[in-house]
């Protein structure tokens, strides 16, 4: 069902940043959490094939990966890559349909209802079992610090009355896009659609997919991509839209046409998210090829050295770091890479931790110098 069509006041954000977002780090990639119906050994394994598959489609972003034949061997065989099993049980509301007054074991507190237990286990995987099989059939990984999407859309009622999506207008397009955000790991922010929001950016100019406007009012979220869409729920029933993303100096216009409204807004999120694992994401070779001089200054204490190394070591296209040479507050390092020079250079852009030195090119320079800002 479509949601109605109101005034809108105040969009929150689904996960709240400061305004310059930049990249976003996608926590719990590698452990889903699954529904059981028993601790049976074969509702496990089920279990643990269902959060295999959720894992692997997280990694590597794409659903298309799914179909390897390697990856298909694996979720046969899901439990040996499970590192940990966290079990948890929640008590649930479950209606009861109406029968004849007999003692069925309805609620009192709550007529027509009664509670059931719903057991859960959360799996964990271990990271670098799923990396080696991941490396070992040349599929690419997708690091845990993501791009963020920038989301604007606005919807069209019968009437010819606009709207731009909000939480109180929309509740189940936002819930359904923070939903798909989770079962990818993509970063999803909304926009506050607060005073300076509906000043620079009305909904008129969101529905005409005004690319200036639409880049200038998004300034201010520093995010790394937006997704812009307009819908249209016809008499018909058809969702009728159009959809524009812009990343990097790269626009993309699309439409789209449906029925069912969960298919309409995953469509072009499936299509976007696609795009950018295959952007960001690398072929993790089992030995480094590429090694990368970087040097850092703002090195001041023990403390932002081990920070930056731990920053490092958790990019996944960094396979050794080797230490040159430290002199006063600048650190130089040799860094053995499971890829090219560019990949790191634009996986490091996503966060503000390493700002590139003024001067640098990234694609030609034989060391590549960097500010430590954290």
């Amino acid at each position: 069902m479509i949601p109605r069509f109101r005034n809108t006041r105040l969009l929150l954000c689904w996960l709240i940043f400061p305004l310059q977002a930049i990249g976003l780090p996608v926590a719990g990639l590698y452990s889903h959490e699954v529904a059981v119906s028993s601790q049976s050994e074969g509702e496990r394994n089920r279990a643990f094939q269902e959060a295999l598959s959720a894992v692997l489609l997280k990694v590597t972003g794409e659903k298309r990966w799914l179909e390897n034949s390697s990856l298909r061997q694996a979720l046969e065989n899901a439990q040996n890559y499970v590192e940990a099993i966290n079990p948890r049980t929640e008590t649930l509301q479950v209606t009861v349909p109406e029968v004849e007054p007999v003692d069925i074991g309805v609620s009192p507190d709550i007529p027509g209802t009664t509670e059931v237990q719903q057991e859960y286990i959360n799996v964990v995987f271990a990271r670098d079992l799923i990396d080696k099989l991941l490396a070992n059939a040349a599929i690419p990984v997708w690091d845990s610090n993501r791009p963020s999407v920038l989301v604007w859309m606005v919807l069209q009622n019968d009437a010819g009355e606009r709207s731009l999506l909000s939480t109180e207008t929309n509740p189940e397009i936002i819930r359904l896009m923070q939903q798909f955000a989770g079962e990818r790991g993509l970063p999803v922010i909304f926009p506050l659609l607060d005073f300076e929001d509906q000043r620079n950016l009305s909904a008129d100019k969101v529905w005409s997919l005004d690319e200036d406007a639409i880049r200038q009012s998004s300034l201010r979220y520093g995010a790394d991509s937006i997704l812009t869409g307009r819908l249209h729920l016809t008499s018909s029933g058809d969702l009728v839209g159009l959809w524009q993303f812009i990343f990097q100096d790269q626009v993309d216009v699309f439409d789209s046409l449906d029925t069912d409204l969960q298919n309409y807004i995953y469509q072009p999120l499936d299509r976007i998210t696609n795009q950018l694992a295959r952007h960001f994401s690398i072929v993790a070779s089992l030995n480094g090829n590429q090694k990368v001089r970087l040097r850092v200054a703002g090195i001041r204490d023990l403390s932002a050295y081990s920070d930056l190394l731990n920053y490092l070591q958790s990019l996944v296209l960094v396979e050794h770091i080797g230490i040159s040479q430290l002199q006063g507050e600048n650190l130089e390092l040799e860094l053995t890479l499971q890829g090219e020079q560019q990949q790191l250079y634009e996986l490091i852009a996503l966060d503000r931790d390493l700002l590139l030195l003024e001067g640098q090119s990234p694609e030609n320079s034989a060391i590549l110098s960097f500010r430590w800002t954290r």
